[in-house]
């Protein structure tokens, strides 16, 4: 049996639709780009890491390996709070991500610091976070505006 040139043509956008239907339904939707939730996300410190610690820990080269938590864990724990949360697509949308982040003195592995942040946020933020990390271990700001800041750009803007 041949199909002809228009009959080809129509399975091909037919393909089509159906790879952009499936694309778009297994993304976060727009109403799934949240913001950290004060109630579930309030935000954690970490109780080891104050001003006086700085230089020993968030300021020290490769300290946020030493405290991350396992994938194990945080993966876990993504699935619970999308369930919670009613976020749906798939796990690999989201970030698990510390609401205060390791390099500002966030708690590593309280729940209450860890959430959800949809993609392509989550890795702008990363970037941010980084650049407040520099700020304070130059000494341009305290390790509690670091925090704040960090904690209104959250949930505020997610």
């Amino acid at each position: 049996m041949r199909i002809t040139i228009v009959e080809a043509v129509l399975l091909a956008v037919g393909a089509v639709a159906v790879l952009v239907l499936f694309v778009h339904h297994s993304r976060p939707q727009a109403r799934t780009v949240l913001r950290a939730s004060w109630a579930l996300t309030p935000g954690v410190v970490n109780p080891n890491v104050t001003q006086a610690t700085l230089r020993a820990t968030v300021c020290r080269k490769g300290w946020t390996r030493t405290v991350r938590p396992p994938t194990s864990y945080t993966n876990a724990l993504k699935l619970q709070q999308m369930r919670a949360r009613g976020l749906r697509g798939p796990p690999s949308a989201y970030q698990e991500d510390h609401l205060l982040s390791l390099e500002l003195g966030g708690n590593p592995t309280d729940p209450r610091n860890l959430w959800p942040e949809p993609y392509p946020r989550a890795s702008e933020v990363d970037r941010i976070e980084n650049e407040l990390n520099a700020r304070l271990c130059s000494g341009a700001i305290t390790l509690d505006e670091a925090q704040r800041t960090e904690s209104a750009l959250k949930h505020r803007d997610g």
